[in-house]
C-alpha cells in the first residue's frame, strides 16, 4: 500500500436524534458510500447517536481500523475520526463559549461543540495530529458582532491548539465544518495563527471566471458544500442573501501545515512537506433509490501528497506556509512563526468587546427580571389566603411554578452564565492584546 499522500475526508452527517430527517435511512447510506471510499481519514460531525457511529465505524473497519468517538457537553460533541494508522494519542477541548443555555432552539451550549483530535503514527511523517470540528453555527456573515464573538473565540482557541501541535514537531490537519465562508474573520484567525493551508484554495489557485455559474458549478469550481439548491435539505429551507447569490456557501474545509522544526535541528535531514494536489466535493448526489440527500452537507475530500527531498518545493513559497521564510532553503519547517495581521486583530477584539458590553447589558437585565420575580412569588404567597374562589387555586399553582421557574433560568442566565461569558470573552482580549503588545515589541526591536 503506498504511502506516498493520506486521503482525507471530512462529512457533516446531521445526525442529531428526533430532530434530523430521514436520519437512519441517510447514515446507512453514508456507510456505504465510505465503504467504497479509499481515504486514510474521515472526520465526521454531527453524528450525535452512538449507534450510528458504530454502524459508520464497522462499515470501514477493514480500511480504517482505529477510531475515536468523542463526548462533550450534554449531548455529546458529535464528532468522532476513523484511521487507517495507529491512534497514540486523543484529546477533546470544548470550546469555552458555545451561545447562551437559554437558545434552546439553536442548541451549541447544551451539545458542548469542541475541538478533539488523535494523534497518529505514520510511517513517513511520523507524528500526525488531526483535528476534527464543527464551530458555533450562529452569528452569519454580517453580523451583528455581538452574534459573531463566540464564532471568534471557538477559532481563536482552534488555532492555538493546531499552532501547538506544530511547535510539537506534529504534522496537523484540520478538517470539519467551520460554518464560516473563506472570507470571514474567523477563517482568518486560523489561517493566519496557525498558519493552516487551505486545501480547496491550493488545489484551486486560480479562480473560474464563470460570473454566473450554475448550482454545480458553484459545487465543483468554488467548493461548496452547504445551502446549495441541489441539495434536497437546503432546497426548502429559507437561506440567506450571501447563499442565494452564490447558490450555496463553502463551509467545510480540510486545512494542513507542517511541524516547526527546533533551530538545532535545521541542518538534520529534511523533513517531508505535506501538499494539496487535489480536492473535491463528493456526496452530492441523492441517495440512491430516495428522494433526499446524504445530509444536509456535501462531502469535502483532499489528496494530500507527501513530498520528499532536500529543498521545500518552491510553488509552496507563500505568506501561509510556515517553512518560506528568507533564507529557508534547508526544508519546510523552520523557528519562524506566523503573525496575525492587523486588521484581523483589531477587527476581532472590536467584537469581542461588543459582545462584552452586550453581555452585561443582557445580565443587568436578566437580574431585574429575577428580581420582579421574587417580588411577584411573595405578592402570590401574600395574596394566596384571600382567593375569592376555589377554582382559582390550581391556576395560582400554574402561575407560581412558572414564575419560579422563569426567575430561577434569570438568575442562572444574568450572574452564572453572564458572568461566565464576560469572563470568557475578557481572557480572549487581553490574549489578544497581550499578543499584539508582543508584536508591536518585536517590531520596534528590529
Amino acid at each position: 500500500m503506498s504511502e506516498t499522500a493520506l486521503h482525507v475526508l471530512t462529512l457533516n452527517c446531521w445526525g442529531l436524534k428526533y430532530v434530523s430527517k430521514n436520519r437512519t435511512e441517510r447514515v446507512r447510506a453514508i456507510a456505504q458510500e465510505l465503504a467504497k471510499f479509499h481515504h486514510d481519514i474521515i472526520a465526521l460531525q454531527e453524528i450525535w447517536v452512538f449507534a450510528d457511529y458504530e454502524h459508520v465505524r464497522d462499515s470501514v473497519i477493514k480500511r480504517l481500523p482505529y477510531s475515536k468517538f468523542f463526548y462533550s457537553g450534554a449531548l455529546g460533541s458529535g464528532l468522532a475520526l476513523l484511521s487507517r494508522f495507529p491512534i497514540i494519542s486523543t484529546s477533546v477541548h470544548p470550546y469555552s463559549l458555545n451561545g447562551a443555555p437559554i437558545d434552546v432552539g439553536g442548541g451549541d451550549w447544551f451539545v458542548g461543540k469542541a475541538a478533539v483530535s488523535i494523534t497518529i503514527s505514520h510511517p513517513v511523517l511520523g507524528q500526525v495530529q488531526i483535528f476534527n470540528t464543527h464551530l458555533y453555527a450562529k452569528g452569519g456573515e454580517d453580523g451583528p458582532e455581538h452574534n459573531r464573538a463566540h464564532r471568534i473565540v471557538n477559532a481563536w482557541e482552534f488555532s492555538k491548539l493546531a499552532r501547538q501541535a506544530a511547535e510539537l514537531g506534529r504534522y496537523v490537519i484540520a478538517a470539519g465544518d467551520f460554518n464560516s465562508i473563506p472570507s470571514t474573520l474567523p477563517m482568518a484567525l486560523i489561517r493566519e495563527y496557525a498558519d493552516l493551508s487551505d486545501s480547496w484554495a491550493v488545489a484551486h489557485p486560480i479562480a473560474p471566471s464563470t460570473s454566473s455559474p450554475s448550482a454545480m458549478d458553484a459545487i465543483t469550481q468554488f467548493g461548496v458544500t452547504a445551502d446549495s439548491p441541489l441539495n434536497s435539505y437546503s432546497a426548502g429551507k429559507p437561506i440567506g442573501p450571501y447563499a442565494r447569490k452564490f447558490l450555496g456557501k463553502r463551509l467545510d474545509y480540510i486545512l494542513y501545515r507542517q511541524p516547526i522544526r527546533p533551530p538545532t535541528h535545521l541542518d538534520d535531514d529534511p523533513l517531508p512537506v505535506l501538499k494539496c494536489t487535489e480536492c473535491n466535493v463528493l456526496l452530492t448526489e441523492k441517495v440512491p433509490g430516495r428522494p433526499f440527500s446524504f445530509s444536509d452537507h456535501f462531502a469535502l475530500e483532499a489528496t494530500l501528497e507527501i513530498q520528499t527531498g532536500n529543498r521545500a518545493p518552491a510553488d509552496l513559497a507563500d505568506a501561509h506556509n510556515v517553512w518560506a521564510t528568507p533564507g529557508a532553503v534547508r526544508g519546510p519547517a523552520t523557528t519562524s512563526v506566523s503573525k496575525l495581521s492587523a486588521d484581523s486583530l483589531t477587527t476581532a477584539m472590536q467584537a469581542l468587546a461588543a459582545c462584552y458590553r452586550f453581555s452585561r447589558q443582557r445580565a443587568k437585565k436578566e437580574l431585574a427580571l429575577f428580581a420582579g420575580c421574587i417580588f411577584i412569588l411573595l405578592a402570590v404567597v401574600v395574596g394566596s389566603p384571600w382567593l375569592p374562589h376555589s377554582w382559582i387555586n390550581p391556576i395560582f399553582i400554574l402561575f407560581t411554578i412558572f414564575v419560579a421557574w422563569l426567575g430561577t433560568t434569570m438568575l442562572y442566565e444574568g450572574f452564572l452564565y453572564g458572568n461566565w461569558e464576560c469572563n470568557a470573552l475578557m481572557n480572549v482580549i487581553e490574549e489578544l492584546e497581550i499578543y499584539k503588545n508582543s508584536l508591536e515589541t518585536q517590531a520596534g526591536t528590529r
